[in-house]
């Protein structure tokens, strides 16, 4: 894969949920045992939600990813009913993820006008290196 073709929007966004699949994975022992959540209903919620995130990581090729995603905050914000903590950390996962795919849109933006610059000088015979 060359250096045109490497997505910071991606990179960053698989980085922020696939941290937050751990972090999902890990409410399910704390929904169970803290906050006294069926297992029936927390190994589903919690187990669910970390599977969403990897699966989101590697949809992040398409904006359906990118949609799954801000599902996955969503979710992640509503699980605060069950263990309050996770309004809070559902909250910083949101900032986390809206930061990285608006950065990295971004990021993508000017690094294409900086490539086609790049580019428009090299066919006009501009500045070479080396």
């Amino acid at each position: 894969m060359s250096e045109r073709d490497r997505s910071p929007r991606r990179g960053m966004c698989a980085a922020t949920i696939t941290l937050e699949a751990i972090v999902l994975g890990l409410t399910t022992p704390v929904m169970i045992s803290i906050a006294d959540v069926d297992p029936a209903v927390a190994l589903p919620v919690g187990l669910g939600l970390a599977i969403a995130c990897v699966l989101a990581a590697g949809m992040l090729r398409t904006e359906r990813g990118y949609a799954l995603g801000w599902i996955i905050q969503g979710l992640a914000i509503s699980l605060g009913f069950l263990v309050p903590v996770m309004f809070f950390l559902g909250a910083v996962f949101a900032l986390l993820w809206g930061t990285a795919d608006l950065l990295g849109r971004k990021i993508e933006r000017e690094r294409a006008e900086a490539f086609a610059r790049f580019d428009a000088e090299q066919a006009a015979g501009g500045p070479h290196d080396g």
